[in-house]
């Protein structure tokens, strides 16, 4: 059926009077945007012109989709911190503010991933999903809101575990020449937290790409990306990107922390972290100080390792736990930034390149190691066991040091060396070879009651084997009270250490005569 003319004619009129209506009554709306102009472009940094509204560490948007970050926001023009590949922008190119600073996506969807700082994915998996971002640059927790640091944060190493001890919430500063084992030390505390609900952040600080990627294959391998996060500035990116680095993985590990989750960040290196802060602050013409470095970079380090914390039960009970890396020259721990570094952590493992060049591995100097949280983060069954071994492994390096000088040694002196060197054997422990705390502790044990001193010397490594794995067959019970907070008992001890002497019995210079 055919609509008659007249209602044709009557709905276009319709529409088109409702068109002009709404023709007339619509007001353009004039929004002000800032548009500035770069002046000069050097290595890594920008000078801009024409934003008299942005603010300190706003971020900035170039041609090309590069960003920065005002850094230096002085009278006539801003300093600018590149974050990305600056080979295409000239002078007279435009610069837009985007009234936001660096912020991060964040979430239980960035587990088992390898992002940059900027949150873009390097592992090919696809685009990270996620809808929350937090800013990169966050303040502290409040002193208040702190709880203090009481449980431990096992690492697997038996050296670490028994005189070094770490507790979630703590900040223990790893240091050490080039080459000594400092990495190997996080990546195997990283792979130990597998199955004890700890989410790890590792944040990879001018790194070599091959480096990285050995890191994450050994991840991989060991099943600990699962629970894991890589943030990665490698040392070809713009040093801007490695100095946001360190700041965007731990607004990564916060967003879990106050979900109440226990969480392990790893920075590697802090060296480096430095050094792009000094290359950039001296393109800027900030004045130089002491090493060339700038009068705030104890400030940058600060405010980063002051996130690092333990809250109350009230807000969730999450901690987060950083272990700095940093590297020595020469072994000089009283340069700059490790005076600055030892000063802000909780404690420090120093790495000694003589025990490394000695096969000593894991290369821990325990008399320059030390954790200022102590024995309160330590399980109570570790004080019990490693009570005594700290004094007794501290008497024998001094003793083997003036041993060294073809002294004539008494008996007693004799045997404090010799048992000295099967505390530093039982040590020893290869990469990627995690203790348990039951095998841990009937070791201690076992050292404080002088068992291992009748073994020989060349065969303590096979006896500590033995007794790792007669220790895995421990009743449930025990094993129990080793991770509780009670004290350990008369006859617990006395049961690991019966145990221990029937394991070790085959390794006795007279049982070996037997055979």
């Amino acid at each position: 059926m055919t609509a008659a003319p007249d209602s044709v004619q009557s709905a276009f009129d319709c529409a088109f009077t409702g068109m002009r209506q709404v023709r007339e009554s619509f007001t353009a709306q004039l929004t002000p945007h800032e548009v500035g102009v770069i002046t000069n472009v050097a290595t890594g940094v920008a000078r801009v012109s024409g934003l008299p509204g942005a603010g300190f560490e706003e971020l900035l948007a170039f041609p090309g989709g590069v960003f920065g970050i005002a850094f230096n926001v002085d009278e006539d023009e801003i300093g600018v911190v590149l974050l990305g590949d600056y080979a295409d922008l000239h002078a007279g190119d435009t610069v837009e503010r985007t009234r936001r600073v660096v912020d991060v996506v964040v979430g239980d969807g960035l587990l088992g991933r390898v992002i940059d700082p900027l949150g873009r994915p390097l592992d090919g998996n696809g685009p990270v999903l996620s809808r929350q971002r937090l800013p990169a640059e966050r303040p502290a927790a409040p002193i208040m809101d702190r709880a203090p640091v009481t449980v431990p944060l096992q690492t697997g190493v038996t050296v670490i575990d028994a005189l070094i001890p770490i507790g979630r919430g703590q900040r223990e500063l790893i240091l050490g020449d080039r080459r000594t084992g400092k990495t190997a030390i996080a990546i195997d505390t990283i792979v130990n937290q597998r199955g004890k609900n700890v989410v790890c952040v590792y944040c990879a600080i001018g790194q070599r790409g091959s480096a990285v990627a050995k890191v994450v294959a050994t991840l991989r391998e060991q099943g600990a990306m699962e629970y894991t996060v890589v943030v990665v500035a490698e040392g070809s990116d713009a040093p801007g990107i490695a100095y946001i680095a360190p700041y965007v993985a731990t607004s990564v590990a916060e967003y879990f922390m106050q979900a109440g989750r226990d969480v392990l960040i790893v920075y590697d290196d802090l060296t480096q972290h430095a050094q792009a802060y000094r290359e950039l602050s001296l393109l800027l013409r900030r004045p130089p100080g002491r090493e060339a470095f700038p009068g705030d970079i104890f400030y940058i380090h600060s405010r980063l390792l002051e996130r690092a914390t333990h809250l109350r039960a009230e807000l969730g009970g999450g901690s987060l736990t950083a272990l700095p890396i940093i590297e020595t020259e020469a072994q000089d721990i009283a340069a700059y930034i490790p005076t600055n570094l030892i000063s802000i952590t909780d404690g420090q493992i120093y790495l000694s390149p003589a025990l490394f060049e000695l096969g000593i591995l894991p290369a821990v100097d325990a008399g320059k190691s030390v954790s200022r949280v102590g024995g309160k983060a330590q399980r109570a069954a570790y004080r019990a066991a490693a009570g005594d071994l700290k004094l007794a492994y501290a008497q024998f390096e001094e003793l083997e040091t003036f041993a060294r000088f073809g002294a004539r040694l008494d008996d007693n002196t004799r045997k404090t060396i010799e048992h000295g060197r099967r505390i530093r054997a039982c040590f020893k422990q290869p990469e990627c070879a995690s203790v348990s705390v039951p095998a841990q502790i009937s070791i201690l044990l076992a050292l404080t009651a002088q068992l291992f001193d009748g073994v020989p010397l060349d065969r303590v490594a096979e006896a500590g084997q033995a007794l790792r794995e007669a220790a895995a067959h421990l009743a449930g019970d025990v094993c129990a009270r080793f991770e509780s907070a009670a004290q350990l008992s008369d006859g617990d001890r006395e049961m690991v250490i019966q145990m221990a002497r029937q394991s070790l019995a085959a390794f006795q210079p007279a049982a070996a005569g037997k055979t």
